[in-house]
């Protein structure tokens, strides 16, 4: 049996998905921006894509910048703003347990003279709303926030947060990391108050590589990359038009039937928390209900380092993640893995963070599939810490 569940670190494309792309590929292959009809034709992929996106969002339009993938809307988003609002004032806020391609523009931009305030989180991984406000000031220009944690799954109060930044910092933009929510939560940002919102393709099934940036249109961001103008100027370079297409495409069907597919999602990670809670030193870090995600479960598994339960797991074709996939590529001193920020900021030890693995399903998982992979654990554990004993 084969069990994949990877999925927050990237997802199987789905068939239409693949359909759509092959067919901007093999038919429709002229430039976007060219006047003639093959050009026309592309250009009605992006359209189309665009429309979709301003629909699922409740937004305009002109409001959807398509991008390269989560990574560079990010960057776009903070980067961007930070740079055209800096006559305003340079302090920004985010949190300790943001996804790396938030925390290092941060950390750039606070070389660069910028004053950066990171919120603790609390053994749940939520923000306290409470040191939010007491952070925000008349110079804060951006607070960026995560709506889902990639590691662990904690869903921070975003509706919340933004009422409190525009009421006591009118200058400031509120920026939304939603990788992880988009297709999980209906998002709707000019009513949430979110002035930016960053998502990526592969997140949902759709291709890697895709992304989009949700931009209000009384946000202010300078561009990041300069050429001929496309997307109005805001990301130009000649677009991605198979997979623009193919975004498009993964957005409509991450909705469709979605609360279906919630509650499935949902029933999996119940059902894989109270098995793993009858295991000897283990301890679950996602939490149940709607503090949590639904497809997203950390668990510590004491005594057994997270690379060498991973490996055995997947000898017996189980597919799981050591922290995220993005983390997993950081180092510390000696070569060695650095231990994750969001698993230090809930207040795991480095020993206890190096045991942590993360499980994280899709709407194609199974109950049949946790129960064997629950199995297998159960199996493996006493073995594999029998061995580090020794």
């Amino acid at each position: 049996m084969e069990v994949y569940f990877d999925n927050s670190a990237t997802t199987r494309v789905l068939p239409e998905v693949r359909a759509i792309m092959n067919e901007a590929m093999d038919l429709e292959y002229g430039n976007p921006s060219s006047l003639h009809q093959k050009g026309v034709n592309a250009e009605k992929y992006i359209s189309a894509s665009r429309e979709t996106f301003a629909k699922l969002l409740k937004g305009k339009e002109n409001e959807i910048i398509f991008t390269s993938g989560g990574t560079e809307s990010n960057n776009l988003a903070i980067f961007g703003a930070a740079r055209a609002n800096r006559r305003a004032g340079r302090h920004l806020i985010t949190t300790k347990i943001e996804h790396p391609c938030v925390k290092n523009p941060m950390k750039l931009l606070e070389e660069e003279g910028y004053e950066v305030t990171y919120l603790s989180v609390d053994q749940t991984g939520h923000i306290s709303l409470e040191e939010l406000a007491e952070a925000l000031r008349e110079d804060t220009i951006l607070v960026s926030i995560m709506y889902v944690n990639n590691e662990i799954g904690a869903v921070e109060p975003i509706a919340e947060a933004a009422r409190l930044i525009h009421e006591k910092s009118p200058n400031a933009l509120f920026h939304v990391d939603a990788i992880q929510a988009f297709g999980k939560y209906r998002i709707y940002p000019a009513r949430m108050g979110i002035d930016l919102m960053s998502l990526s393709g592969h997140k949902f099934h759709g291709p890697k590589g895709t992304g989009v940036l949700y931009v209000s249109k009384n946000a202010k961001i300078s561009p990041l990359i300069l050429g001929g103008g496309q997307q109005n100027g805001m990301r130009s370079g000649t677009e991605n038009v198979p997979g623009i297409a193919g975004i498009g495409v993964a957005a409509e069907a991450a909705y469709a039937n979605l609360e279906e597919k919630i509650s499935h999602e949902m029933m999996l990670k119940d059902a894989l928390i109270d098995e793993m809670e009858k295991l000897p030193d283990v301890q679950v870090n996602s939490s149940r209900g709607e503090a949590g995600a639904p497809h997203i479960v950390s668990v510590t598994f004491k005594g057994v380092r997270s690379e060498v339960l991973l490996h055995s797991l997947e000898d017996r074709g189980i597919y799981v993640s050591a922290g995220s996939a993005c983390s997993s590529n950081k180092t510390g001193k000696a070569g060695r893995k650095a231990a994750s920020d969001t698993l230090h900021a809930i207040g795991l030890s480095n020993e206890l963070a190096g045991s942590t693995l993360r499980f994280s399903f899709s709407r194609d998982n199974t109950l049949e599939e946790v129960e064997y992979c629950a199995k297998c654990i159960g199996e493996l554990l006493p073995v594999l810490r029998r061995y580090t004993a020794r």
